[in-house]
């Protein structure tokens, strides 16, 4: 078994990462031959690979096993936090089908554009190319996810408004769920895919500069009254609602 770690270890490729995230993509690595025996293909991926690291930013590695199981492992190595995805190909392809109908294709996102560390199967290039496809792919939501989706931020909103001057902290959260809902609309709305939360208002500032404008005077509004109106402004531009709108859902049996 030694010897077998040894040899999968040997044909490792490390990406040029600095310290000390280099040496910890080498202890992550070896954690992950050592501990599943049936690995056949590692991904680094994430902002530490793109150059884009920040003080609590963590290595992603997507592995991918034989065996029928999955599983999630967060670590330390060297001092760096890192996220483990463990799965076998028919489920990195079920993902890809699930993330794609919610327009956030993360899987694809760290499959195509991560660095191949381990390949020790052609599967793991299919499923590369699998995910470059998936990112091609134009969003296609159906009318009544997005039917849905404009009832539940909508549905906030109302709540929102109907307690925040009796209670402003309780009201201001449920408003910030609705905005948030409501930006993420908008990708979907326009057929685009959402965002990470953290380049959602950069990523407005392409899909619809007011809105983005909007959305960062929300953001560091401090009177109530101007994050109401403000507020308004944005589930106008997204949802052309600010509460309740007449709509059924399609008969389902049951």
């Amino acid at each position: 078994m030694c010897d077998d770690v040894q040899a999968r270890l040997a044909r490792c490729t490390l990406p040029d990462l600095p310290e000390p995230y280099r040496s910890a993509l080498r202890e992550a690595t070896a954690y992950i031959v050592g501990r599943y025996d049936d690995v056949v293909g590692i991904i680094a991926a994430g902002s530490i690979l793109r150059g884009q690291g920040r003080a609590t930013s963590d290595l992603d590695l997507y592995v991918v096993r034989t065996r029928p199981q999955r599983q999630r492992v967060q670590r330390r190595f060297n001092g760096v936090p890192a996220e483990i995805f463990v799965n076998p190909p028919h489920q990195i392809e079920r993902y890809f089908a699930e993330e794609a109908r919610r327009s956030r294709p993360l899987t694809a996102h760290m499959l195509a554009e991560g660095a191949v560390v381990l390949a020790l199967d052609p599967v793991v290039e299919r499923l590369r190319a699998q995910a470059r496809a998936e990112l091609r792919r134009v969003p296609a939501p159906s009318a009544t996810d997005l039917r849905w989706e404009r009832y539940v931020a909508a549905l906030e909103f109302e709540d929102a408004l109907d307690v925040i001057d009796e209670d402003p902290a309780g009201g201001g959260l449920i408003l910030a769920g609705a905005i948030h809902k409501m930006l993420r609309y908008a990708f979907r709305q326009a057929r685009h895919n959402i965002p990470r939360d953290k380049d959602l208002i950069a990523a407005l500032e392409t899909l619809d500069p007011e809105l983005a404008g909007l959305a960062r005077r929300l953001a560091l509004a401090h009177d109530p009254g101007t994050q109401r109106a403000l507020a308004g402004q944005i589930a106008d531009r997204t949802l052309g609602v600010r509460g309740f709108f007449e709509w059924e859902s399609e008969p389902e049996d049951v």
